[in-house]
């Protein structure tokens, strides 16, 4: 993934769209609701993506990897396209999203990033369009879009001076989406089904803008978006790049209930100490680390994680995301490192 280059290191992770949880296999989606519900899951759930460039990069002898570990990724016999991507913006070239957006993408296989803005001027925010087509609430859809209709600069510059334009800009976003979480919901016809959202909110050290500024413009917006989902009877999952210890609490309040930060950007420690026992954490390892560690250093990561986060009864999903410059043979450690702490819990342990 290509992340947005910018003066305050912003993490803008462009890849994950709404979605209901691929079920990998029945006892998988089963551990994953008793860990959320704390109802001592047989195993720690865990889950292993793969960019579009590292198929692109590794090709056979990935898949050879892959194959060897069903757990991770179920058995997968069809012959695999190691050219296929996500979505257009992962292909060379520009495109324009439905709010007219620009996405520039210099490599297929990597992610693009906003380069055209339709609303760069206060004014212009005034005469923006909600668009009539739907996109499938894509990743960005409430915070990063404010940054991507405006520019960084201008959204910045808007939150500390909140000019109306700020909250037309903020209701238009919002109503846009309000109407992609029914359409969803329409969509979903089983009950107690995990459905998935992104919007990386923070930065490497800290939130873009202070907690107390978040929580009067932007909590509001999240909350109305995931409420009709927890009303409904689903289980909500936020995927959230960067710092962002300060607004977990108010991330539940607005019914999350999975939490995917980086624990790179937040501290082990520190997501112990709030989210521990509170809220279920789907942790995102530290993939900034993976084409630099060792084999055993993955192994001692993994471990560590379950050690602090962890519980028999459940609260803890483990994730790891691979990018085309993970060596091979950390591939294949963090595979086995998931595989074997997932089962850090044996039967008498689980059992209240």
């Amino acid at each position: 993934v290509i992340g947005i280059l910018i003066p305050c290191l912003m993490l803008f992770l462009r890849y994950t769209k709404m979605s209901v949880q691929e079920k990998e296999d029945d006892m998988a989606t089963d551990d994953r609701i008793k860990s959320i519900r704390r109802e001592y899951p047989a195993r720690i759930p865990v889950s292993v993506g793969i960019l579009p460039a590292a198929w692109m990069k590794h090709r056979e002898v990935l898949n050879a990897i892959v194959r060897e570990h069903p757990i991770l990724f179920g058995k997968h016999t069809d012959e695999r396209d190691y050219d296929a991507v996500w979505s257009r913006t992962y292909v060379e070239g520009e495109h324009i999203d439905v709010w007219g957006c620009t996405w520039s993408n210099v490599k297929t296989g990597m992610e693009a990033i906003v380069t055209g803005h339709p609303a760069p001027t206060r004014e212009s925010v005034r005469t923006l369009a909600i668009p009539d087509k739907d996109d499938g609430m894509p990743h960005g859809f409430m915070y990063l879009r404010l940054a991507d209709i405006r520019g960084f600069e201008e959204a910045m510059m808007d939150f500390a001076e909140e000019p109306p334009e700020l909250q037309m800009l903020l209701d238009k976003v919002l109503q846009y989406n309000l109407r992609q979480v029914r359409r969803r919901l329409d969509a979903i016809t089983d009950t107690g089904q995990i459905v998935c959202f992104g919007d990386d909110l923070g930065m490497q050290t800290s939130l873009p803008i202070s907690p107390e500024k978040w929580r009067k413009l932007l909590k509001p917006c999240f909350s109305s978006i995931y409420q009709p989902v927890r009303a409904a009877g689903h289980y909500v999952h936020m995927h959230t790049d960067g710092h962002i210890l300060e607004i977990i609490p108010d991330l539940v309040d607005c019914g999350v209930n999975v939490v995917n930060p980086q624990v790179g950007a937040n501290g082990l420690e520190n997501l112990a100490r709030v989210c521990k026992g509170k809220v279920c954490v789907d942790l995102d390892l530290n993939r900034q680390m993976f084409p630099f560690w060792k084999p055993g250093d993955i192994d001692a990561h993994v471990r560590e994680a379950v050690e602090v986060l962890g519980s028999p009864a459940g609260g803890l999903w483990l994730k790891a995301e691979i990018g085309e410059d993970v060596p091979l043979e950390n591939i294949e450690a963090i595979c086995v490192a998931l595989e074997t702490h997932s089962h850090y819990y044996d039967t008498e342990q689980r059992c209240p």
